[in-house]
């Protein structure tokens, strides 16, 4: 049998597998599916793709991502025709407890990256073609299937320009130009050479084919594996629907799965499948990652009282830690002499990424490389992380070991006015599964914070200021993630006052004013607002008569509520000073009086409350 008529009978197996599995689960996208069938077929089986199934981690496998993700029928049908998955498995597609999923998840031990959110794998291979090229230094190849209504997204020309500027010839995306998208014909429909024009024009390399033709893609491949200095795009004309004559290139039919009559028909024209027909993949390379060994670090050094930005102690922090993390690497969003990542960026070129103002594939990018590894550290201004939100939210169904730091935060930053002031951070980061948020008011706790969110595998976030505040804690103090600081308090205390970061010193002069009036409070640095460390407040609370929480962010999912969510059985009063009017330009400390969450304003309410 010529390699032809073998990816041929291959391809009609996996298209079986996708009309069955689809129809079984009464769910899914097979006419999506259908349509890449005979372009993953070559791929895969066709002696262009490199992968040892035995050993799905090896760091040498080429990389597949399904930035399509819809047509997850497609990618399990394919590797049940390499012998990964059974029928009998893959009739649990979209069904409770299996770990095939309605779109690529990572429960799925060969999806590369959890897609199903358009727009996203480009950026996820850019991150992994990356790491292959100038971390680990593997020759190991990237591919991302795309869909022809995702390349709208704003995220995949971020991707792709990014991509030309660091010269990833080993990334490679296929387009499934199949014409219809969810309620009818995408933007340019089948003229491939719109699609061309404008890829091309951005650096890459780009080649039509036939998406049905097996020779035309074979050849497709071979010519993408000897393009240097650039990414590659093959852009292949499809059928949505392909091999079932009354779903072809048919409107109406997306995210539909055929009746018992209906796939009886399909099956009937399909015509006989070898079901124990199984492709064969190309054997990677065995090579290891460039590694180096860890190196111990130097002990921090601020003295009590310098007034520091937490941001650049940020900046301090990334450069100490790193001989200590041989997997860590940083990308900014062409802020870094703002967030102070240029201090790392200067002292370690190699190991840091300018991803320029294109936040969406910043974060994809992080995710591509967290999946490989690495330990990616991704800062820019807290307000511009909000337009990557829906990436951030992706990369927690990856698994995703990702360090955010979102500077800028608050209207403390002052003149520069609300468009640069992060105010929904605390909150966007919150409601993150299981994430970790941290504000730190010092020097010192910033720098003792990023050693725990090191240490901590998962999506974390630091949210620093810009403005200079005093060091306020001893270098030999511990900063647990769940943990606070008791910063005073006595017998005499008649209300606990709560805040973190720039509120903290507010709360500090407050605290100081107050005290020569013979009025005590207690004041608590929460620097993890999540997790939150529910043992202290709850004593707080046995013994006030009130909280006072002081937040530089809007009082929706900031601290204040995060506060209210583990002390609500003691009905003990709270009460909220956050930024509740439209912010401003001025002054950082006309700011923080005009919206009443400054030391003038702790006093006032803590005396209204007396």
């Amino acid at each position: 049998m010529s390699i032809k008529e073998r990816l041929k009978k291959l391809a009609k197996l996996i298209r079986y597998f996708i009309l069955v599995s689809t129809k079984e689960a009464g769910s899914g996208h097979p006419t999506s599916s259908l349509s890449a069938a005979d372009l993953m077929t070559c791929l895969l089986f066709g002696g262009i793709f490199k992968f040892d199934v035995e050993h799905p981690e090896n760091p040498n496998n080429d990389r597949l991502i399904f930035s399509k993700g819809h047509a997850s029928p497609l990618f399990y049908a394919q590797w049940a025709a390499a012998g990964v998955l059974t029928e009998e498995e893959l009739m649990s597609l979209r069904k409770f407890g299996s770990r095939l999923e309605g779109h690529p998840t990572r429960t799925f031990n060969f999806v590369e990256a959890a897609t199903g959110s358009l727009g996203q794998g480009l950026s996820v291979g850019v991150g992994m073609a990356l790491n292959a090229r100038y971390i680990d230094k593997l020759p190991y190849i990237t591919y991302v299937l795309l869909g022809d209504s995702e390349m709208s997204e704003g995220s995949q020309w971020e991707a792709i320009q990014l991509a030309a500027h660091y010269k990833l010839d080993n990334l490679v995306g296929v387009i499934d130009v199949n014409r219809l998208g969810q309620r009818g014909e995408t933007m340019y429909g089948h003229d491939l050479a719109a699609y061309e024009k404008r890829i091309s024009s951005f650096g890459w390399e780009t080649f039509l084919t036939d998406g049905h033709s097996v020779g035309e893609i074979l050849s497709a491949y071979e010519k993408v594996l000897k393009v240097r200095g650039r990414p590659a795009m093959i852009i292949a004309k499809t059928t949505k629907g392909k091999g079932v004559s009354f779903l072809e290139d048919k409107d109406g039919w997306h995210g539909k799965a055929m009746t018992k009559d209906e796939l009886d028909a399909a099956l009937k024209e399909l015509g006989e499948v070898d079901k124990s027909l199984r492709g064969e993949m190309l054997r990677p390379e065995k090579l290891k990652p460039e590694k180096r060994p860890p190196y111990e670090i130097k002990e921090i050094d601020y003295p009590t009282g310098k007034a520091v930005a937490t941001r650049k102690a940020y900046g301090n922090a990334l450069k100490r830690l790193f001989p200590a993390l041989p997997d860590m690497v940083v990308l900014d969003a062409e802020v870094s002499n703002s967030t102070y990542s240029g201090i790392f960026g200067n002292a370690y070129p190699e190991r840091f990424f300018e991803m320029y103002i294109a936040e969406q594939n910043m974060v994809g990018a992080a995710l591509g490389l967290s999946n490989r590894g690495k330990m990616p550290f991704v800062s820019t201004f807290a307000a511009f992380l909000t337009r990557a939100y829906d990436q951030i939210r992706m990369s927690r169904y990856s698994d995703a070991n990702i360090k955010f730091c979102g500077s800028h935060a608050g209207v403390s930053i002052g003149e520069d006015g609300p468009s640069q002031m992060g105010l929904e951070d605390i909150a966007m980061f919150r409601a993150v599964l299981n994430s970790v948020v941290l504000y730190p008011s010092d020097a010192v706790s910033t720098e003792k914070l990023l050693e725990e969110m090191a240490k901590h595998k998962g999506i974390s976030y630091i949210r620093t200021t810009r403005k200079e505040t005093p060091v306020i804690y001893s270098i030999d103090e511990k900063f647990p993630i769940g943990g606070s600081k008791v910063l005073t308090e006595s017998k005499d205390d008649v209300i606990t006052v709560i805040a973190a970061g720039v509120t903290l010193h507010e709360a500090l002069e407050a605290y100081e004013e107050l005290k020569k009036e013979n009025v005590y409070i207690r004041v608590i640095d929460l620097y993890s607002i999540k997790p939150i460390d529910r043992e202290t407040l709850m004593l707080a609370a046995e013994s006030s008569k009130a909280f006072i929480t002081v937040e530089d962010h809007f009082a929706e999912g900031g601290l204040g509520e995060a506060v209210r969510s583990v002390i609500s059985e003691f009905h003990i009063p709270v009460h909220s000073l956050a930024v509740r009017k439209m912010p401003k330009s001025g002054k950082p400390a006309e700011l923080l009086d005009y919206e009443e969450i400054s030391k003038k304003a702790i006093v006032a309410k803590v005396k209204s409350m007396m």
